[in-house]
């Protein structure tokens, strides 16, 4: 048998070395063998499948859902085991049309729209039924975070987070979906959670299917937040192993979060594999913004693996990062009293981040593919603007 490299079959599929690299690492080349370091892909072996073309076994775009429950799922897009590629076809096929608003206000908030996002968003901010109301609330305040609403943003979140107090008698299930809707509202922006709420894992099980994988995600975000990496890998592995149906949006979140775990633990090469599992999911339909919310957390691996094989996608995520962060600092940095530098440049605080995780010039150069004297100035620049002297003093302004 004949066997090509993995430039060769880059080249071949019109695709990044990476990603056929990964295409190797994943299994998904019949018959390729590692060698050393290296992969032999058979000569003869076809490019893995793009996801925006495969189809289901039967005409519908989704698998049967799990039994509804007896009241509205919230955040339905979230919740939706769409194929990749197919995000707006799911949307259009919901036959409810609040729930198919509250889909479209997800959709666009996903994609990196948050003006249309939260105009429909609003329109639902007192509707009447709890879980909807709840899907409104969040996706209005974190749309408003990256418009720069912030008296708006801050506003909808105490009617999350009193969401419990105001609703004295509530049913298990919606019980359940108000405790992840104050975890999610809190854990995301990294703040203290509400004094005597319930333990989100405790309600995991009565969430709909796709909310219980986000669900996992905001666990695992927590844990990270606790320095316990480990744990939080863990969380998301369980995730992955427990998932019956494919939920592209929080998997793709899901993804994000091992990265940032691996990344804390200095291991760059598996989190480029979660990352581009992620961006596999997300490229499709674009559902570009949680890259960008996560940007300071990712250690420089948008750097390192989009910006040169995706420069556009690339300057359309650093775009949504300087939006969403700055409304996300307005919030966190007054509640908190843990003043997250807002005056870096997005490659700036990369590198200060690893830095401040212990990484010398050298191997913050190799990781970023870029020179130590660049790392040097980047570092040298970013003191300057924190009007601080060392390395170990970089920690007080980055993200945990």
């Amino acid at each position: 048998m004949d066997y090509i490299t993995v430039q060769q079959a880059a080249e071949k599929w019109n695709i990044s070395p990476r990603l056929a690299q990964q295409y190797c690492a994943d299994g998904r080349i019949p018959g390729v063998q590692k060698f050393g370091t290296a992969w032999a892909i058979p000569a003869s072996a076809q490019k893995p499948a793009d996801p925006r073309k495969e189809k289901a076994a039967s005409p519908s775009i989704t698998a049967p859902l799990e039994e509804a429950p007896s009241h509205p799922i919230p955040m339905p897009l979230l919740n939706g085991p769409f194929l990749p590629g197919h995000c707006k076809e799911y949307v259009e096929s919901i036959p409810e049309a609040q729930l198919r608003d509250i889909a479209w206000a997800e959709y666009y908030y996903f994609s990196g729209q948050p003006e249309e996002a939260a105009r429909i968003a609003e329109l639902y901010l007192s509707y009447e039924e709890l879980s909807l109301r709840l899907s409104a609330c969040l996706i209005y305040t974190y749309a408003n975070l990256s418009i720069g609403q912030i008296q708006r943003a801050k506003h909808t979140l105490t009617q999350i987070q009193n969401t419990l107090t105001a609703e004295e008698t509530l049913p298990p299930q919606l019980q359940s979906v108000a405790v992840f809707a104050i975890t999610t509202a809190s854990v995301l922006l990294h703040l203290p959670l509400p004094q005597g709420l319930h333990s989100l894992p405790e309600h995991i099980r009565l969430l709909p299917p796709g909310l219980r994988m986000f669900a996992l995600y905001v666990q695992a975000h927590q844990t990270y937040l606790e320095g316990d990496y480990g744990k939080s890998i863990g969380i998301v592995e369980t995730a992955f192993a427990m998932e019956g149906q494919r939920y592209p949006i929080p998997s793709i979140y899901l993804h994000l979060a091992a990265v940032m775990d691996y990344m804390s633990l200095k291991q760059p090469e598996q989190a480029q594999a979660h990352l581009l599992r992620a961006w596999e999911l997300a490229r499709p339909d674009d559902l570009i913004e949680g890259f960008g919310e996560h940007h300071g957390l990712l250690g420089g691996m948008l750097e390192a693996v989009l910006k040169k094989d995706w420069p556009e996608d690339f300057r359309r995520i650093i775009a949504i990062t300087y939006r969403f962060s700055a409304g996300w600092r307005k919030v966190h940095n007054p509640e908190t009293g843990h003043p997250v530098a807002d005056n870096l440049t997005t490659t700036e605080f990369a590198a200060a981040m690893l830095a401040a995780r212990g990484w010398t010039n050298q191997e913050i150069a190799g990781h970023l593919g870029i020179s130590p004297n660049t790392v040097k100035q980047y570092i040298s620049t970013a003191l300057q603007k924190l009007n601080i002297k060392q390395r170990k003093d970089l920690k007080q302004y980055m993200l945990r």
